[in-house]
């Protein structure tokens, strides 16, 4: 977005950018990430408004709102943008309502295009075994690095946590009596999530074999470090999950969330209960959670067709 066109708003469009900042960061507790998401949308409204003539949050009509969605339709934008860039804009004009900044909530009534159902990436069962049979080898010898990446992993599918909370814990965050992770998910919210023998071991030689090594007096207590000492970042992982994947050949999954997909899918295979599997990964909305048993449905169905003579 044009800097330039951002500078030109009206002086009550920038107050109100600024104010909705401060909102999403104090009050709901956004992740950065976020934030500049949010704030990136409602500004590309206001541009659009501005150059529609309008120059006052009073002025915004659905019409606006609708034309808006409407040209970011034409050059191509998919359909979840969309959905998201609406979501935002009703988002924004309901806590202009509540701040008393307009007096109608004009985006009550702005629909976007429905997201396309599509399936998450998972992992077979076996396939999980290849990855972990790739990262057992590497750690054989005494490369931290490698200890690292197998404790990594395998805490990843053992949780099923995103990879932003992954990069977030600390050391204090394990109770391995309990064997279970204080997570600190979206909108801040704190949950506990239990991890297997296989990850606790791995956990347990990177805290005491691999983490010393790479450890510096930037390290705090940071759980997992980069090769230079620091807290391990999203970058850092993507890249060691990806390697990763790449070594199997036979699979479209990609990144940490499909580890996140594979421990979910395989939760459910196993007869877990779909409210545990919503507490283990931090849904706020049991639909959410509800995608993984279509998931294995489709499975079972292709399971079927495979095998059934009559099929």
């Amino acid at each position: 977005m044009d800097r330039s066109e951002i500078d030109q708003l009206p002086e009550e469009f920038s107050a109100a950018l600024g104010d909705f900042e401060r909102y999403l960061v104090s009050e709901k507790a956004r992740s950065a990430h976020t934030v500049r998401a949010y704030l990136g949308d409602v500004e590309s409204l206001l541009i659009h408004a501005l150059a529609e003539g309008v120059t006052t949050l009073a002025g915004l009509e659905l019409g606006t709102l609708r034309r808006w969605l409407g040209e970011q339709s034409s050059v191509g934008l998919t359909r979840a943008t969309l959905a998201r860039r609406a979501a935002t804009a009703r988002s924004f004009t309901s806590w202009a309502v509540r701040q008393e900044l307009v007096a109608l909530d004009v985006a009550l009534r702005l629909k976007a295009p429905k997201r396309n159902k599509t399936l998450p990436g998972v992992l077979q069962r076996q396939q999980m075994g290849r990855l972990f049979e790739v990262l057992q080898a590497n750690a054989v010898g005494a490369d931290p690095v490698a200890v690292r990446d197998l404790a990594l992993v395998e805490l990843l599918y053992a949780s099923g946590v995103r990879v932003g909370e992954l990069v977030g814990l600390d050391r204090g965050d394990l109770d391995p009596q309990r064997r279970t992770l204080r997570v600190i998910g979206k909108g801040n919210k704190e949950r506990t999530v239990p991890y297997g023998q296989p990850a606790a071991q791995a956990l347990d030689r990177w805290l005491s074999s691999g983490r010393p090594k790479l450890e510096t007096a930037s390290s705090a207590e940071a759980l997992f470090l980069g090769k230079r000492g620091n807290r391990i970042d999203q970058r850092q992982v993507r890249s060691v999950v990806g390697r990763l994947f790449r070594t199997l050949g036979d699979t479209s999954a990609t990144g940490p969330h499909a580890l996140r997909h594979s421990a979910a899918t395989h939760l459910l295979d196993g007869g877990a209960d779909l409210r545990a599997v919503q507490e283990i990964l931090g849904h706020s909305s049991l639909a959410t959670t509800q995608i993984y048993t279509h998931v294995s449905v489709e499975r079972l169905r292709s399971s079927y067709q495979q095998a059934h003579p009559r099929a």
